[in-house]
């Protein structure tokens, strides 16, 4: 019958208003959703019942149009809407947003999601997930923070938890070495002596050479009596702190313990270490050859230090001090008499770097006026180290040349310096380049006094603790860590599709690949039509609430009008029904 067609007309009129009215609705509910995106039902007609499908046209008559009679509505589709939305700026670091196509990628009981809400926050493991613990997938990094490109896990960042460190490998000096300095002509010179007068003699009679074993050397309180002054198991204790100097710097304290073996060239090799004097392959210019050394024919011992103001020892008879093997004091075995002063423009200074677990580490750098000749001056250099795990201070000695504007020489502008790290966990070699041009000044040699010179920029850094992130435009994740480095923990990745509006709504601002979405081509921000990343931001709803509105009055329109028509169809079947009473 018509009058039902029209009916069914109607209601499905109404049942597609009413499925039109569920997309608004919920279009509208999400208005606040981060990164939310609208949808839109489409409407189509339904089959027409055929009344005749016409004729053509012919010489006798024109053609006649198809009579069709519709039978309603239906819903033709449902379309989401992935057009970029606004951002909005939070301030948290952790919050990204899209700029552009591509989905975050996540992860949840190894299935594969897609979203566009960057709400991450670290869970119990460190992980970046999402509000629902879905993890978010990337790169991660190796232990030298190289990024490990095609495989894809969970980003980690453990804030408050990775500590990390550096070796220092570098380091530039800047500063003035006065040229004008006086040049050195000697370095101090210090006997050490038995009596006030004396040397010392063997047990066995005659003067000590460098083979005489200690145990074999003369009391001098009992000459001529063949007693030891020394046994084994008794210590020479060498008092630097607040006793022997160089240069007004305290030296190191330092034990020799006595053997039946050890003899006098021990105990020089000992003195020599200890103090630092370092072998510059020849003597110093006033003949004498720095270093320690006996005389056969007096049995004095003569310490020769290198040249150089800062160079210069002090040395008192009790900063060598004779230990019993119970550790009581024995008193000082040496009479010490200078008779010479290292002299000569110098200047000293410590420079501090890390090793590979970020202990400070610290050598000091003495210059010393070498000669002027008319090329440019020429300066020596001492480095020196207590941190240095090998017997000793020295490290190394060398010189450097000016030219005649008082600039380092290019091609000699660089000390290599190697300290030993053995037995403190760290790597055992620490190499450093003193660099003396660089990009913060040049160390020169002018006309200006006093010398001075300082460490002024290094590589190498302390422990410190992760304490911040962020991601770049690239997905590149930088730790920012509390000893002031930057360092990468990750890279973000984006996924995209030939046809977004295929994916499946899996609820919770999640999608699944659908079947005509096709599949996820997974690639860093930026590359391959992504996007790029923006932190600290979250990308907004696109729900356009005026649009919503006006589509809401209209489907309300579409509504009151299918339920006049069902209401006309039933005035009109009541008036039927009363014309067969």
């Amino acid at each position: 019958m018509p009058l039902t067609s029209a009916l069914f007309a109607g209601l499905s009129g109404l049942n597609a208003q009413s499925s039109r009215l569920d997309i608004i609705g919920n279009n509208v509910a999400n208005v606040n959703t981060v990164a939310f995106k609208s949808s839109r039902m489409l409407f189509e007609s339904l089959f027409s019942r055929n009344m005749g499908f016409g004729t053509s046209p012919s010489d006798a008559r024109g053609g006649v149009n198809p009579m069709q009679i519709g039978n309603g509505v239906g819903i033709g589709g449902i379309q989401r809407d992935f057009s970029a939305a606004g951002f909005t700026g939070t301030g948290d670091l952790r919050d990204m947003a899209i700029d552009g196509n591509g989905f975050f990628l996540v992860q949840r009981d190894g299935a594969n999601f897609y979203t566009r809400a960057g709400t991450f926050r670290q869970d119990a493991n460190d992980n970046l997930t999402t509000i629902s613990g879905e993890k978010l997938m990337g790169y991660a990094v190796d232990d030298e923070f190289n990024i490990l490109t095609g495989q894809l896990s969970p980003l980690s960042i453990p804030v408050g938890k990775q500590t990390i460190a550096e070796a220092t490998s570098n380091i530039a000096i800047v500063g003035n070495l006065n040229k004008d300095g006086d040049l050195p002509t000697q370095g101090s010179i210090i006997n050490l002596l038995g009596t006030a007068t004396d040397g010392f003699s063997t047990t066995t009679g005659g003067f000590i050479d460098a083979t005489t074993l200690l145990t074999n050397v003369e009391d001098p309180d009992l000459p001529a009596s063949g007693t030891p002054a020394f046994a084994v198991g008794q210590t020479i204790n060498f008092r630097g702190t607040n006793g022997a100097t160089r240069g007004g710097t305290d030296l190191p304290d330092e034990q020799l313990t006595i053997t039946a073996t050890t003899t006098v060239q021990d105990f020089m090799d000992f003195l020599a270490s200890t103090i630092g004097i370092q072998d510059t392959g020849g003597a110093n210019p006033d003949g004498n050859t720095p270093g320690v050394s006996v005389d056969p024919l007096t049995g004095v011992i003569q310490i020769v230090s290198n040249t150089g103001t800062v160079n210069d020892l002090r040395i008192a008879s009790g900063d060598i001090e004779l230990l019993d093997v119970d550790g009581s004091s024995l008193g000082a075995p040496f009479v010490t008499d200078k008779t010479a002063s290292a002299d000569g423009e110098s200047v000293r200074t410590a420079i501090v770097g890390f090793d590979s677990l970020g202990a400070e580490v610290t050598a000091n750098i003495t210059m010393v006026l070498d000669s002027t000749p008319d090329t440019g001056p020429i300066w020596r250099y001492y480095i020196d180290s207590e941190d240095d795990t090998s017997p000793g201070l020295a490290l190394t000695t060398g010189t450097l040349e000016f030219d005649n504007n008082g600039q380092p020489d290019p091609d000699n502008s660089e000390i290599s310096l190697t300290i030993n790290r053995s037995d403190t966990g760290a790597d055992p070699l620490l190499s450093w380049t003193i660099q003396l041009m660089s990009e913060k000044g040049n160390t020169t040699s002018l006309a200006a006094a006093p010398s001075n010179m300082i460490g002024l920029t290094m590589d190498g850094l302390p422990p410190g603790t992760l304490e911040s992130f962020a991601a770049g435009q690239d997905g590149i994740i930088f730790g920012r860590f509390s000893n002031g480095a930057i360092k990468t923990v990750g890279q973000v990745v984006l996924a995209n599709f030939t046809n977004p509006a295929g994916l499946i709504d899996e609820g919770g601002n999640l999608y699944s690949t659908g079947p005509n979405s096709g599949p996820a081509s997974v690639a860093p921000p930026g590359v391959l039509g992504l996007g790029g990343l923006v932190s600290g931001a979250l990308e907004q709803s696109n729900v356009d609430l005026g649009e919503e509105f006006t589509n809401m009055i209209l489907t309300s329109t579409g509504y009151s009008a299918s339920s006049r028509v069902i209401r006309t169809a039933d005035e009109l079947l009541q008036q039927l029904l009363v014309l067969g009473r």
